[in-house]
């Protein structure tokens, strides 16, 4: 029987070729969109999930209330460890680790001159406590010994075949590797590469003992008042052990070594544990090799998803109905010739899921197409492989019959409902009965609303962040590059590197500073400022940067000087803000003034104007620039502005990267565009914006495709009245707008409803901007008009059609 029915549906398919086109397309859109977005979610929500015990694995981390502000840090103070291990119940295992940022690692290869690997990322310092909590396949060595003793290191099979790609595994053991020029370990062991999805994504393990020989990082490890991000710590609880007693004894064994002190009123530490199913999404705490996913964005996905999906499947309905005259015939026979209601209804679910399929091949084929465009935007290692992920074939096979049951039931159940008495009479589809089904014209105004929600949304998003890259940030963007130098590297070389620099034509100014005026890294600190009554005590933010620093930048000094050149040490310039928090309404009565900062007094030379120090999600805080070169490691080289030919910035960059080599032949050349880094602030945003984009594409084409069977439907269903009114006097132009009205009802009916919904959408996406735009009355204007526009362009190709028709054919029968 299922055999004659699929028959029966190829056969229906081919008669109504357009129909089946649009409906295949439709559907496919829509699970394509869903089957990416569930490889994006599925990506993020399966990190770390393979690891033995996860749900009892957590890491401990660090949140400081400081000066009334509220920090987060993913690290803790180095001797904690030890004092967890031996003073802490409840725990079935804990592993501390030190991440560093990147080595440079040398490999002597018997040749005069060792092999060079620079900037080689993902190396940490642990020990066998690490590879206990987190289990590796050790294909040489032994885990047990491997990193016991000083100047050890541990590496996994790519890693291991990078420094040494001739020889075996077993003949890696005992060779040398040596970092950052001075740090010479052993390679002990070898340890397979994880396979699946991993914050923890580490290649080097130096044994931990060896940074207790290097005065550098002891340094981090020996206070219980230092805390760093790069000093982590990892704790197992034993079952039905609770969260709350870990961290009390974590915070009992704070205060016993590190107790408050008198000065720290108002201030301090607590230690909490995480999750390791929060490390991948929590972007308040330092995350590792992996780019932090944020939960929200992913529910947003999801979102979208289904709403794509709902469209297809109202889009499907529509069309399904459509058609429902053209099929009344072949249903009252069916029902003459004895078939039951029940199997007409199983007869249409199969056309439904028959046509669920081809569109899911088709989205199968298009995905890895779809996630080319999109590379940008998704995170790496996502790819469709059936055969490796056999999980999709099971998300593919309940997306199907979802989408056939929603999609299918209510045309079979209206289909197969039909009277044969009433249908072989020519009376099954009165305009009466149907053209008022309050469920068609309800689903109809689901599409536009959902449509018109995305138009909305996208318009506000691209307008805020069109905001954020052009309004006035209180200092110039354009034209101007920034340089790192080394942190190794003495003060006599930047100025050498700055000499340079000078002298190329196209440099108009340097200056020697920190970090930028507006930047996703602050760096913070505490003030106080005796007003001879009371004591005022403020978090304020840092910038470095010498007298040419505000000048590169435009940054408008509204009070006092700037800064010469015997002001080191002992002067400072303030903010707007932070002259208003220390009382002072008026800029210029702050000069003069002294501050102790970090505990040393300086003067407050000048007052600057307020500029955003970060995105604007940030308000303007209180902030201090101080002229401080020795930890001045960033040059800032304000450019010409570019020529007809558009080439002088190039060839600046260019002679930029031969000085650095003359001066810093063994570092390698990087430099940042200051306007790129200020969009780069605002990358989520403009994601959102993308995505939104591409979303009420998708939406409004399936929406078009769905009005087109609306109107197929409606002028179907009204052909012989409209056949009459023609005969009675009416003009094209009154058939026209007769057919489109109730369109256009239905259109601004979902505007009515959605308006309100996406105004309070926009304002709770819009409270996490400090500085944001205003919600403008023609965003709604747009969303309204281009519908109407798209409904009417749509349904015209039909409606235009029926009223230029010869009433002739359509009242013949009569």
């Amino acid at each position: 029987m299922l055999k004659n029915y699929f028959k029966i549906a190829l056969r229906g398919f081919w008669k109504h070729k357009l129909f089946t086109f649009i409906n295949v397309i439709g559907l496919s859109i829509g699970i394509s969109a869903a089957l990416v977005i569930y490889l994006i979610v599925n990506f993020d929500f399966t990190f770390d999930k393979f690891q033995p015990d996860n749900a009892q694995i957590y890491r401990v981390v660090s949140d400081f209330k400081f000066s009334g502000d509220v920090f987060h840090s993913g690290g803790v103070t180095g001797p904690l460890a030890d004092a967890v291990k031996n003073e802490v119940t409840g725990l079935k295992a804990s592993a501390p680790f030190y991440d560093n940022s990147s080595f440079t690692a040398l490999v002597p290869n018997g040749s005069s001159k060792a092999a060079k690997f620079k900037n080689q990322k993902n190396i940490i310092f642990a020990d066998k406590r690490y590879f206990d909590m987190f289990p590796y396949i050790w294909l040489s060595g032994s885990q047990k010994t491997a990193l016991n003793n000083p100047y050890q290191v541990v590496l996994t099979a790519s890693r291991a075949k990078l420094y040494f790609p001739s020889l075996t595994y077993d003949q890696m053991i005992g060779r040398s590797i040596v970092y950052e020029d001075s740090l010479k370990t052993t390679v002990t062991g070898i340890v397979g590469d994880i396979q699946q999805h991993t914050d923890l994504d580490f290649h080097d393990f130096i044994s931990f003992g060896t940074m207790y020989l290097n005065a550098n990082i002891k340094s981090d490890l020996d206070g219980w008042g230092n805390t760093t991000d790069a000093s982590q710590l990892f704790v197992k609880l034993t079952k039905n052990t609770q969260i709350g007693h870990i961290e009390k004894q974590l915070n009992g064994l704070l205060k016993k070594y590190n107790p408050p002190r008198p000065e720290d009123k108002g201030n301090s530490t607590v230690l909490r544990l995480q999750p390791l199913s929060d490390v991948h999404f929590n972007a308040d705490y330092s995350s590792y090799a992996q780019p932090v996913a944020n939960k929200t964005t992913l529910y947003c996905l999801m979102t979208i998803a289904v709403f794509i999906l709902l469209l297809g499947c109202i889009n499907f309905i529509n069309l399904t109905t459509a058609q429902a005259s053209q099929r009344a015939l072949e249903i009252g026979i069916r029902k003459t010739m004895g078939s039951t209601r029940l199997q007409l209804i199983i007869q249409f679910l199969s056309e439904t899921y028959l046509v669920t399929i081809l569109a899911i091949i088709i989205s199968v084929v298009a995905a890895p197409f779809i996630l080319k465009v999109f590379a940008g935007f998704i995170p790496s290692g996502i790819q469709v492989d059936i055969i490796k992920q056999p999980q999709i074939l099971i998300f593919l096979l309940l997306l199907s019959l979802i989408i056939s049951f929603l999609s299918g039931f209510y045309p079979a159940l209206i289909l197969s409902g039909y009277k044969p008495v009433l249908v072989l009479k020519n009376h099954a589809v009165s305009a009466g009965k149907t053209r008022n089904s309050l469920l068609r014209k309800s689903l109809s105004v689901t599409q536009f609303v959902i449509a018109q929600f995305f138009i909305m949304a996208t318009i506000m998003v691209s307008k805020q962040v069109y905001y954020a890259l052009h309004t006035d940030l209180g200092f110039k963007k354009d034209a101007i590059v920034y340089i790192p130098t080394s942190w190794k590297g003495d003060q006599h070389r930047r100025w050498l590197l700055m000499d340079k620099l000078r002298a190329l034509p196209q440099v108009v100014n340097l200056s020697m500073g920190a970090e930028p005026p507006s930047s996703a890294d602050m760096n913070t600190t505490s003030s106080i400022y005796i007003d001879g009554k009371r004591e005022i005590k403020t978090d304020v933010q840092r910038k470095r940067g010498d007298p040419n620093y505000i000048n590169i930048y435009g940054i408008k000094l509204l009070a006092g000087r700037n800064f010469r050149a015997g002001d080191t040490l002992k002067s400072l310039l303030i903010n707007n803000t932070y002259a208003g928090v220390l009382g002072f309404k008026n800029a210029g009565d702050v000069i003069g003034k002294i501050v102790k900062y970090n505990g040393t007094p300086r003067t407050i030379i000048g007052v600057v104007a307020n500029f955003h120090q970060s995105s604007l999600h940030t308000p303007y805080k209180p902030l201090a620039i101080l002229y401080d070169p020795h930890n001045s490691l960033t040059l800032h080289i304000a450019l010409r502005p570019q020529s007809a030919y558009g080439n002088d910035w190039k060839t600046a960059i260019v002679g930029m990267q031969r000085d650095w080599k003359q001066v810093y032949p063994d570092d390698d050349f990087e430099y940042h565009f200051f306007d790129e880094s200020i969009s780069k602030l605002y990358d989520n945003e403009q994601r959102t914006s993308t995505l939104l984009t591409w979303a009420t594409g998708v939406s409004v084409l399936i929406s078009c495709l769905g009005l087109l069977g609306l109107a197929i439907y409606t002028t179907n269903q009204r052909t012989k009245e409209i056949g009459v009114r023609k005969v009675l006097g009416a003009s094209v132009v009154q058939i026209f707008s007769m057919l489109s009205t109730e369109l256009m009802w239905l259109i601004l009916l979902a505007f009515v409803i959605v308006t309100p919904v996406a105004w309070w959408a926009m304002n709770k996406w819009m409270e996490g901007f400090a500085d944001r735009t205003n919600i403008s009355w023609w965003i709604f204007a747009i969303s309204a008009g281009g519908m109407l526009f798209a409904a009417v362009f749509t349904s015209s190709f039909q409606t235009v059609k029926a009223a230029i028709a010869n009433p002739v054919k359509s009242l013949r029968s009569e």
